[in-house]
Order: C-alpha cells, then structure tokens, then sequence
C-alpha cells in the first residue's frame, strides 16, 4: 500500500506549526509499514491533482489568501474541486477551510470570492475568537474529542445538507453561535484547529487516513498502535480546557 500526500500552498499557508499534520500523518502511515511520499505544490505550479491520495492545506492570513485567489482562477482551483469531487481526502486548516467556500467577506464589507466546492461562507468579525477548545466528533466517527487551538476572525457558515465536523464542547468554533466546529463533506475534513491538531488527536488522523485508504483500496485495515503518549497529551489537555485552566 501507499499514499502519495500533496501539500497545498506550503509557503504562504503555514501558521502556527500545521505542517507537522503532515509529519503525524506520514509517521502513523510507516509505523504500519505503508509507503507515504510527500510533494508540494506551489504558486505557479502545474500539475495533476489525480496523482494524490490526501491533500493538506494549511492557515494563512487573510492577505495571503487574497494572493492565491489568481492562482486558483489559473487552473488549480478547477483542479482541486474535481479532486473533491472524485471523493480525494483533504484536511484543511483555518484559512484552508475557509477558502473551499463560496467567499470570505471582511468585516468592512469586501468580498472574496473562493473556490465554492462545498456550500459554505465565511463572515469576518471585528472580535477574533481566540482560545484554547474542545469538540466532539460525529458518531461516524466513533464520536471521539478533538482538543486544538483556535484564531480567527472569520465566522463560517455551514449550507443546508453540509455536515459540521463535530460539536463544540468549550470554545468557539465555526461562527460562535450554533456550537458547531469544522466541515466534513465527502472526505474533505475542514477546522479551525491549529496546533498542529493530529499529533494529539490520533483518532481523528487515522480517521483522516482510513478514508484515503478505502478511496484508493476500497477497504482500509489500520493495525493498532501504542498510543499511550499521545492519549495522555489528549487527556490531559482536554481536562484543563474543559475546566478552563488553559
């Protein structure tokens, strides 16, 4: 087996550490003895998105989204929604989630339009939602808790039809207003959580992983590993948010 990663935008998309997803997700793919290559992809490359399995497209500042709007209308964007399309697994962080909606509208008012490949917007506000957060999974996938580290002005909004990547325990998440945190549509897996998030939620990166696995292979068998270090990252920093100690 193998998974070939693409990564999206590395050199303007990359706050707060989000690269090291990708480190989590290579290392828990070799641990198992699966091959994992990682490639990038810049502004002003050019190359068949068809080629990858699993996708990584980090945060960014709203400036730096604006600069990558000309290289989507060059052709990328077209390429990444026909990979979205075609059931491709992307995790996308932040301003990376933000830019698979329809459009981004600054708090003043102007609008950028994205890529539109999953009904979504996103609102700007003049207060950032900033904090240390927690959220639950859907039961699909096993209705586990995610603990990561929110920053953004940008209230998203979810479509009619388009499911939230889980609920809010503590915090803020999507907008602030509805308790609910990220985007799961087909195997596009979208938050707000900074960190890097997978490191110290390893069911949500096996989760991440099993669906480009059952894309590619049709089933995907993931043998247990020890994850007593990161589970105790996990607990631990899930009881200080919940009890508001961080």
């Amino acid at each position: 087996m193998q998974v070939k990663i693409c990564h999206l935008y590395p050199e303007v998309l990359n706050l707060y550490g989000d690269r090291g997803n990708i480190l989590c997700m290579r290392r828990r793919l070799e641990w198992r003895g699966i091959e994992c290559t990682v490639d990038s992809l810049r502004i002003g490359d050019r190359k068949p998105l068809s080629d990858y399995d699993l996708f990584f497209v980090g945060g960014g500042q709203d400036f730096e989204q604006e600069v990558l709007l000309e290289d989507l209308r060059a052709g990328n964007g077209e390429e990444i929604k026909a990979a979205i399309a075609d059931g491709r697994t992307f995790l996308c962080i932040c301003g990376g989630y933000q830019m698979m909606g329809h459009y981004y509208e600054t708090h003043e008012g102007v609008r950028c339009d994205f890529l539109g490949a999953i009904d979504l917007h996103t609102i700007g506000g003049e207060k950032r939602l900033i904090d240390n957060y927690a959220f639950r999974l859907s039961e699909e996938s096993g209705a586990g808790t995610v603990v990561g580290f929110e920053n953004h002005s940008g209230r998203t909004y979810l479509g009619s039809g388009v499911d939230p990547l889980g609920k809010v325990l503590r915090g803020n998440g999507n907008n602030g207003e509805d308790g609910t945190e990220g985007v799961h549509y087909k195997n596009v897996f979208g938050t707000y959580s900074h960190g890097p998030v997978l490191p110290k939620n390893p069911g949500l990166c096996d989760w991440i992983l099993r669906s480009a696995l059952e894309r590619k292979y049709g089933t995907a068998q993931l043998a247990p590993l020890d994850d007593g270090f990161e589970t105790a990252a996990h607990e631990s920093v899930l009881q200080k948010v919940m009890n508001g100690e961080i």
